[in-house]
């Protein structure tokens, strides 16, 4: 299975009542043979441009594990839903995390430094 990342933004009228729709994403997910490893709900935010004729979208955000086939059908699934306005899904890139880990590991190492 590979890691995947997927932004999904959701119509800003259902910001009081989120269950319904983040409900039904997560079943199609684990429906698909997916494993959601992380969630964040980021909120309303202002969109650049207008999207489906909306100015808000509530940002949702998953980290996934999935098998092979599994981002093909979320995705044909994802584009008739009424809730999500927009989404994203892509592969997650293990050299980036990899990355980020050795400039944190570099910053924890000059700041050890500094305090001696």
């Amino acid at each position: 299975m590979r890691e995947y990342e997927l932004t999904v933004l959701v119509h800003p009228d259902l910001e009081m009542n989120l269950e319904p729709a983040t409900d039904k994403v997560k079943a199609l997910i684990e429906g698909n043979g997916g494993k959601i490893t992380k969630e964040a709900n980021e909120g309303k935010k202002k969109l650049a441009y207008q999207i489906k004729g909306q100015d808000f979208a509530v940002y949702y955000y998953y980290e996934l594990e999935l098998p092979a086939a599994a981002p093909a059908k979320i995705s044909s699934v994802l584009n008739i839903t009424d809730e999500v306005i927009r989404y994203l899904l892509v592969a997650k890139d293990p050299r980036r995390e990899k990355l980020a880990a050795k400039r944190q590991e570099r910053k924890t190492q000059e700041e050890s430094k500094e305090e001696e």
